[in-house]
């Protein structure tokens, strides 16, 4: 099969297609799958850069999102069938059965239907940014109907699909964007405002917008100096949820004196220490939100597509730091 490999870290020129050998069926209830999409994630272009989690276990294949069809499966296989299709989230971290490639096998239990409604390109486009955001709005913010949502970057990859949960989690939604055009994008989502963060300082508007308390939950998808700056943004005794490690400088007195209440999310957790029941409640909730795409309340932002063996040029504009929505690479015809 091609893959694409990393052969050694650095930046996206470390990126090659290779030919590998087809992945083999070894668990009962493994599944082989025919890779249609895969997505790519700033965890791809980060463990490029830094090195995989399991360095001994090589060819590395990146790609964590993937969308396919079921070509085989272990003999004690129930829940999927040949012909099926699915979309999942599994492997990319190490090793070789990351989703830049044609083929990759995983037990069923982390596979999920995939929604009629979406392509598989914009399939391979959900399971990390919408993991994420269910587990950061739902786990760790403990979000409920009638709450003022701070959402960073709600145009951005995991920011566009958090403010459509939010706001069927009946929450109402503000959100920071770098732009008119991503402003539209997520007001048409569900944001009630956004704010234009080059322009404005979000803190004095989120406050406006609350009635000076501040937001009830906030969700930090950018990090770096954005964190501590929500922590005034936020009303005593509120939530603030970020995807990111806090700076080593952070300042924690804001924090401390409002009684914030901190939470990290890593919807990597699962998979990285081997959790299966995790892993089984993350399929079921790309189960539950199939559904609410084929009823029209989600939709997924695919921004580009590029060929498999174009991922050097993906992982270079995702980089940039200037994309909307997500960046999938086209794997199979």
């Amino acid at each position: 099969m091609k893959a694409v490999v990393m052969t050694e870290t650095g930046g996206p020129e470390v990126l090659k297609l290779r030919d590998l050998p087809d992945p083999l069926i070894s668990g009962n209830r493994d599944l082989k799958i025919k890779i249609k999409a895969a997505g790519v994630n700033p965890i791809d272009t980060k463990l490029r850069k830094r090195g995989n989690y399991f360095p001994d276990l090589e060819p590395a294949v990146p790609g964590c999102d993937g969308a396919g069809v079921v070509v085989e499966t272990g003999p004690d296989a129930e829940r999927f069938h040949e012909g099926d299709e699915v979309y999942f989230f599994n492997g990319g971290i190490g090793g070789p059965n990351g989703n830049y490639a044609e083929y990759t096998v995983l037990d069923e239990r982390w596979a999920a239907r995939k929604p009629a409604s979406l392509s598989f390109l914009q399939a391979a486009a959900v399971p990390l940014v919408l993991l994420t955001a269910w587990e950061s709005l739902n786990d760790r913010g403990r979000i409920v109907e009638g709450m003022k949502v701070l959402i960073h970057a709600g145009a951005g990859g995991v920011g566009h699909v958090a403010v459509q949960l939010a706001k069927l989690a009946g929450a109402r939604v503000c959100t920071t964007v770098g732009s008119e055009q991503k402003a539209v994008i997520a007001a048409s989502l569900g944001a009630e405002r956004s704010i234009l963060y080059k322009q404005t300082d979000f803190v004095n508007e989120c406050l406006q917008w609350s009635g000076g308390a501040g937001v009830d939950l906030a969700f930090d998808t950018v990090g770096g100096e954005v964190f501590q700056k929500t922590f005034p943004a936020v009303r005593v005794y509120g939530d603030l949820v970020t995807i990111l490690n806090p700076p080593a400088g952070t300042d924690w007195l804001v924090a401390r004196n409002r009684n914030l209440r901190i939470s990290l999310e890593l919807m990597l957790t699962p998979m990285l220490l081997g959790l299966a029941d995790a892993r089984v409640r993350q399929a079921h909730i790309l189960e539950k939100c199939a559904d609410l795409f084929d009823k029209g309340e989600l939709e997924v932002l695919v921004s580009r597509t590029f060929p498999l063996e174009e991922a050097a040029s993906a992982h270079r504009l995702l980089e940039s730091g200037s994309t909307t929505g997500k960046i999938v690479l086209a794997v199979g015809a």
